[in-house]
Formats: structure tokens, sequence, C-alpha cells
């Protein structure tokens, strides 16, 4: 059973960043892609970015430029760093392994001055 664990989230100003973090347990961190969703108040569940094991990366248009995703495998963990934070980006982020179909608990974030 893999379990996955973001933290990160919080409030920041327009124009501010935020790092978020997802650890995975177990050894099969590597061997797997991830990814990270959002979802807002309202809206459907969306794919920010991705990564693949490889480190070959994939962004959703209303965030390239600005979020990078990342992977430390000996750590087991994936991070999103977030820049130029705008207050559409306002949403509950979600880390991802879609190979186990497995989802994090969620991490707020919020852009607002």
């Amino acid at each position: 059973q893999v379990q996955l664990v973001e933290s990160g989230g919080g409030l920041v100003q327009p124009g501010g960043s935020l790092r978020l973090s997802c650890a995975a347990s177990g050894r099969i961190f590597s061997i797997h892609g991830m990814g990270w969703h959002r979802q807002a108040p309202g809206k459907q569940r969306e794919l920010v970015a991705s990564i693949t094991i490889d480190g070959r990366t994939n962004y959703a248009d209303a965030v390239k430029g600005r979020f990078t995703i990342s992977r430390d495998n000996a750590k087991n963990t994936v991070y999103l760093q977030m820049n130029s934070l705008k207050p559409e980006d306002t949403a509950v982020y979600y880390c991802r392994m879609p190979s186990r179909d497995a989802w994090g608990q969620g991490t707020q974030v919020t852009v607002s001055s």
C-alpha cells in the first residue's frame, strides 16, 4: 500500500512563492512517475505537472514558466516549486502516483492579498 503525504501549503500574497513536498512510503518510489493535481472550489480536479521516472516533465499551460516539478528518489519525495503565484492558483493541491492510483490527502494553497 502506497502512502503519499503532502506538505508546504499555506497563505501567500500574489507574486509570492511556495514549495510543496510529497513524501511517499516504501521503496517503490523511484520506479514510478508522479504528478501534482489541484482542485479549486466548484471546479474539477486538474493535472498541474508530472514527472517521469527519468525526470521528464510536463506542465499545464496555466503554470508553464512559473511552476517546477522535481523529484529526489533518495528521499522518496517529489516537489512542486511555485513562483509568481496568482489568485487563480488558489486550490487544494494533491500528489498522485498514477500507476498505483494513489493520492495524498491534499494541501491548501491560498493566494490572496
